[in-house]
């Protein structure tokens, strides 16, 4: 993490003050980022800079991340690599799959640091030769297909068989176990326990914005981990499966998702859509499931100059799209 407009670099003693000439900034850069060992920037390993990370989770609550990922080999025969196959960052030179998997490496690391007790599931097609050896990141392995066109509609079938097998355990376990469902390209950078704490009568969660094209954002939607909360939630995808497969087919394959959400929520809940430009959390009800309806700009929030051009980060920003 960087701060903007800092003179001092202490690697070492973190937790001295900055000069006290310097204002503080109110904006931050995610690193690596585009001026990183620059005097005028300090240099961490963290959260927010020196900022204290406060765990909110409660001790008897879990909240595993659950994410779909897949790699696509744009070179099967090994016939060399074309170069709109090739990524290059500085002086470097990356492969597509590479760099996929640089991102997720990112989006899981900000886990183990936002929320140490987390752990991040990733659903992947059974014949991907998908590996990951980083802490409490595990591989679920879930038939569909995965392919590039069908990535967001197997997301949601994928979701469904998730949530159907924690279903049938969850009168197994000892404490309540969450789900957040999200991209697999996003930064996670306060812990988000305080979801299921502070606003403890609803069974899922879903991001909204001021968008009327794509007013609810499907890179985020948490689930209450006890037996009601998932039944819903299953029932809540399911009715999102069958819009997508009955109106929104032939959208962009990144689209038809976000679509067939904000269809299935505006038939039950129209007045919801009202709500949207106040950016504040509501709840509400769809189909007997209690929502709590969450703004993007603090759960998932995205640069509106481009993830490519990123200049900084709000401070109340929890979760950030695009890493």
């Amino acid at each position: 993490v960087s701060r903007l407009r800092l003179s001092w670099a202490p690697e070492r003693e973190l937790s001295m003050p900055p000069p006290a000439l310097l204002k503080r900034p109110d904006r931050l850069v995610l690193g690596p980022a585009a001026g990183q060992g620059r005097p005028d920037r300090l240099q961490c390993q963290g959260l927010k800079a020196v900022n204290k990370i406060s765990l909110s989770s409660q001790p008897g609550e879990h909240v595993s991340f659950v994410s779909v990922f897949t790699t696509y080999s744009s070179d099967p025969a090994g016939a060399g690599k074309r170069s709109s196959d090739v990524v290059t960052v500085g002086k470097h030179f990356y492969s597509k799959e590479e760099r996929s998997m640089a991102i997720l490496n990112t989006f899981i690391r900000f886990i183990q640091v936002s929320m140490p007790r987390s752990d991040v599931i990733i659903l992947t097609d059974p014949k991907s030769k998908l590996s990951i050896n980083q802490g409490k990141a595990s591989i679920l392995p879930i038939e569909g297909n995965y392919s590039r066109g069908n990535l967001m509609l197997q997301r949601i079938k994928s979701y469904i068989a998730f949530l159907e097998l924690k279903l049938e355990e969850v009168d197994c376990v000892n404490c309540a176990r969450h789900f957040v469902f999200t991209d697999s390209d996003m930064a996670v950078v306060e812990d988000l326990g305080h979801i299921f704490t502070s606003y403890p009568n609803w069974h899922l969660a879903l991001t909204f914005r001021n968008n009327k094209g794509q007013p609810l954002n499907s890179g985020f939607i948490a689930v209450r981990g006890a037996r009601d909360g998932i039944s819903k939630a299953i029932e809540f995808f399911n009715e999102v499966l069958k819009a997508y497969n009955l109106k929104y087919m032939k959208a962009s394959r990144m689209l038809g998702d976000q679509l067939a959400l904000a269809w299935v929520v505006k038939s039950y809940l129209s007045s919801a859509f009202g709500k949207f430009s106040r950016h504040e959390t509501f709840t509400g009800e769809v189909n007997g499931a209690s929502v709590l309806f969450l703004p993007c700009e603090v759960y998932n929030w995205t640069p509106p100059e481009g993830a490519g051009q990123f200049h900084g980060m709000p401070l109340d920003v929890k979760v950030q799209e695009s890493v």
